[in-house]
């Protein structure tokens, strides 16, 4: 008996790693959704007996789906698949009734272990492989599925630092002119004022920039966060923006490399402004940036007044390497 399954992820770079991980001999009929709400409609039509389900995505997020899963008692066996790998995020997704959590980027080996842990795999089975299907996936797609699973690196090194849940977004990749970084940085309001940290990294064929943009407003309770006896003294800021960067900067590079098998250099990390706006600090900094591929990552802990954006700008130069490297994701 052939089994319906889904796999609902916005990225088409996961979905096709997702297929190709399957177990050749599974007997299935796949379906596919870009975000909650897609999902949802191909579980109602009873296309999703088996739900591989991503947590980061537009219109309806992973969280809302189980919940709407639970709530409308519907037929379908959740495995969450993600790169926000907190704790938390496990015990939130297990209470809202996933039956396991897999961590990006997926594996047949973990996905088997996982089916065969509850019988799944035993339930249909063929004697021919299953054929792949063919993705048409973009570059910018694929970059954007790389800076989730660092970003779900990150978060979850400073989840466990300072007892923290980190709210993840998803992450915004454009190849973009000095003159529209401003636009690019959409979390951050035109008023707002921020301080900035940079540091710059280099590998083979790629180079780049890392700005930490912290806003201060944020500065009080991430000074509680880390322990400072005086979380309101100004002396203080600086520290905590330094010991910031280097928890996600230095974790997201590293999910970088991890996944592109290359390594980074990292230089010192450079106070580039203090309390002021967006406008000003890449006003200020433009000479050193061209034409570039930009990550943004919007970093929020829960139930706390702290947010800050990390940006990673990869030389134009860096883009042919990156290119070749993100083709051996998308063969």
């Amino acid at each position: 008996m052939t089994i319906p399954i889904l796999i609902c992820d916005d990225s088409g770079l996961a979905r096709k790693q997702m297929a190709r991980t399957l177990p050749k001999e599974w007997d299935v009929d796949i379906s596919y959704a870009t975000n909650g709400a897609e999902g949802l409609e191909v579980i109602r039509a009873g296309k999703g007996e088996i739900v591989f389900l991503d947590l980061n995505m537009p219109v309806m997020d992973g969280y809302e789906v189980l919940e709407a899963i639970q709530k409308e008692d519907l037929p379908a066996l959740v495995i969450v698949v993600s790169g926000d790998i907190q704790i938390k995020a496990h015990e939130r997704v297990k209470a809202l009734g996933a039956l396991d959590f897999i961590q990006k980027p997926v594996s047949a080996e973990s996905i088997s272990n996982i089916l065969e842990e509850y019988g799944i795999l035993t339930l249909a089975l063929k004697d021919a492989g299953n054929d792949t299907p063919m993705f048409e996936v973009d570059l910018r797609d694929a970059c954007q599925e790389i800076a989730n699973v660092a970003m779900g690196r990150a978060a979850d090194l400073l989840a466990t630092l300072l007892d923290v849940f980190v709210m993840l977004p998803i992450p915004n990749v454009n190849v973009l002119e000095v003159s529209e970084l401003t636009m690019a940085l959409k979390a951050t309001e035109e008023s707002s004022k921020v301080s900035a940290l940079c540091q710059g990294f280099i590998g083979a064929g790629v180079a780049g920039e890392a700005l930490l943009l912290f806003h201060d407003s944020s500065f009080e309770d991430m000074a509680k966060l880390m322990g400072h006896k005086n979380p309101q003294d100004t002396a203080n800021e600086i520290e905590v923006l330094i010991d910031t960067g280097n928890v996600l900067i230095g974790a997201f590079l590293n999910g970088i490399s991890e996944q592109l098998d290359m390594k980074f250099s990292q230089g010192h990390p450079v106070v580039l402004g203090r309390h002021c706006t967006v406008n000003e600090l890449i006003h200020d900094n433009s000479e050193k940036w061209q034409r570039t591929l930009a990550m943004e990552i919007n970093y929020q802990i829960e139930d706390h007044n702290v947010q800050c954006d990390l940006l990673l700008l990869f030389t134009e130069d860096s883009i042919p390497t990156l290119n070749f490297k993100l083709g051996y994701l998308l063969d």
